[in-house]
């Protein structure tokens, strides 16, 4: 008979064996604070338009190089319960605003990072908590104060080039103008005067550059205002002007019955009528759609041979879509409608578009629907590059500059009227120090243990700034007292300069070589408005928001409880091939 061992008291006898339980400060609260200052220290460096980028390669082996924290949070699939807050937080913020998501974690980590001094300073947990909600509550009232200018119209594209340039020089510094332009240009086509704006409608199409010596690679990248597929025409017609289009979502082939059947022939002469039957069924079938005035058919399914013999002869041209969603898009650009059924289409079901064409970029066969009107449905972004990671970066960048576009015309439903949020607040870290400056000042006002986490919460600011001086390889104690200076003087708009450090150190590194002599003064700023640095004001309102509410949160757990894990044993780990004599 096998003896009962009594297990230890306490809370752990409560449950199952296997499982785990941990409480208190040490255990549980510093335990979370930890985990989530690893996550925020791996991003930060990827942090500003000099951010480090990093190397992920996902459970499917797929590689990814990168410095979007969006990206690299959601392949890296992290399981720790606390950091997963951090990183619920970043994607909340990538789907309220689709930017700052680095902001988020960023600011988040620096949070607990403080908070674990003041608990081991002596300060209880709801002080800390207390206090950090007073200062957001308290930066939030002041943020508004901090708006520099405000978008005029959105339907300039010289204005909306200026507005989206600093998210694109995030990921892709160095190129941020030339891609800034080219992403304005695609949103202003498709930013109707009503207001809607969907983030859909811009589509990328990435072609990969083999022939680098012509010229190409990033800067041959194009805006066109319609759709781009990476496929050949079927037929022998490969351009049509003034198309009129057919799209079916069904094959291009003769219409099969639901039923089965059985039919029976005697003689070759029964062979060939029913052969020639099939025939004439399927040129009566593509004639009807030609005599109806289409010139051009669309299919998402395969495309028969005799079907498209037929489609030759009638000269009409003939595009193979495989991706449903590609066909549903391609319906809203030319305005058909989708048939389930080979029948001839009525003038409404119809689409239409002013040029179809085949043609070559690089090496790669594309079919073009391509408006003359620069007021269409939807625009595509032509994406040129080297390497496969190069143009996803490009992609990444221009999905942020398309969500900060998003985020000024979005309409904001109140209950009587409707809002547009287009106020801009300045970027590289000059919103940060004023409010750093203004939260510090509005805690030594605050009686009670809250000003010191009040007092933190300002200097959690200073993490940002820093990230940006850290990766740009200055000194950030040095960046950080400079715009100090500058901001107790009244100038609100000051940051740091990222351009001139890069002029300081190349003119350094030249005189460095001619005169053995190390030249350079140190961060540069200035004011962010007239260098165009600036962030739409609702990037910062969530960021803050989202980023306190996370390390509260985190902060708020004392004790962790973990189930033992469902499952039966684990197979052995030893020899995998077991028919092996030795």
């Amino acid at each position: 008979m096998a003896l009962h061992v009594p297990k230890a008291p306490g809370f752990a006898q409560m449950l199952k064996d296997g499982a785990k339980h941990f409480s208190g400060l040490e255990e549980a609260v510093f335990r979370n604070i930890r985990a989530c200052k690893e996550l925020s220290q791996t991003t930060r460096t990827a942090y500003g338009p000099n951010g480090m980028n990093k190397m992920v390669i996902n459970h499917l082996e797929k590689l990814f190089v990168t410095n979007d924290a969006a990206t690299i949070l959601r392949e890296l699939e992290v399981q720790h319960p606390a950091a997963k807050m951090i990183v619920m937080a970043s994607h909340m913020q990538e789907q309220e605003v689709g930017d700052g998501t680095n902001f988020v974690l960023v600011f988040a980590g620096a949070l607990l990072e403080l908070a674990e001094e003041l608990l081991r300073m002596g300060l209880s947990v709801s002080e800390v908590i207390e206090g950090y909600e007073k200062a957001c509550k308290k930066t939030l009232e002041i943020l508004p104060d901090c708006v520099c200018s405000s978008a005029k119209n959105l339907h300039d594209i010289n204005e909306a080039t200026s507005l989206i340039r600093t998210a694109v020089m995030s990921k892709q510094y160095g190129n941020e103008d030339f891609l800034a332009n080219l992403i304005a240009q695609a949103c202003v086509s498709i930013f109707q005067e009503s207001g809607n704006f969907n983030v859909d409608s811009v589509r990328v199409c990435k072609i990969l550059d083999a022939f680098l010596f012509q010229g190409c690679g990033v800067t041959a990248s194009t805006v066109l205002h319609g759709m781009v597929f990476k496929k050949e025409a079927e037929g022998d017609i490969t351009s049509v002007k003034d198309a009129k289009i057919a799209v079916f979502s069904c094959p291009f082939d003769c219409t099969v019955t639901e039923t089965k059947g059985t039919v029976m022939i005697n003689n070759a002469q029964e062979l060939m009528n029913f052969s020639k039957g099939e025939e004439d069924l399927m040129e009566v079938q593509v004639k009807a759609i030609r005599e109806s005035g289409a010139n051009l058919v669309v299919t998402g399914g395969k495309v028969a041979d005799m079907a498209l013999h037929y489609a030759n002869k009638h000269k009409l041209m003939v595009v193979r879509l495989n991706s449903k969603w590609d066909l549903r898009r391609l319906c809203k650009t030319v305005g058909a409608v989708a048939l389930p059924r080979m029948t001839a289409p009525t003038p409404e079901e119809m689409g239409h578009c002013d040029n179809v064409y085949l043609t070559e970029v690089g090496d790669t066969q594309v079919v073009v629907f391509k408006h003359e009107k620069e007021d269409g449905v939807i625009s595509t972004v032509v994406i040129r590059g080297s390497t496969d990671n190069l143009m996803d970066d490009i992609e990444r960048a221009v999905d942020d500059g398309v969500n900060t576009f998003k985020v000024l015309v979005r309409q904001l439903q109140f209950v009587s009227f409707t809002l547009k949020d287009k106020r801009l607040v300045p970027g590289a870290g000059a919103t940060e120090i004023e409010l750093a400056k203004q939260i510090t000042s509005y805690g030594e006002s605050c009686p009670g243990l809250e000003q010191y986490a009040i007092k933190k919460f300002a200097d959690a600011f200073e993490a940002l700034p820093r990230a940006l001086a850290e990766n740009s390889g200055v000194k950030g104690s040095e960046l950080i007292s400079k715009l100090y200076s500058a901001h107790h003087e009244g100038k609100k708009n000051i940051g740091f300069d990222i351009e001139a450090r890069q002029r300081n150190s190349s003119e350094g590194q030249e005189a460095c070589d001619s005169c053995k002599v190390q030249l350079g003064d140190g961060p540069a700023v200035k004011d962010m408005l007239e260098a165009g640095i600036v962030e739409p004001y609702l990037v910062k309102h969530w960021g803050i928001k989202l980023a306190t509410n996370a390390a509260i949160t985190v902060l708020r757990v004392d004790q962790i409880i973990m189930a033992r894990p469902a499952g039966g044993p684990k197979p052995p780990q030893g020899q995998k091939d077991f028919d092996d004599d030795d």
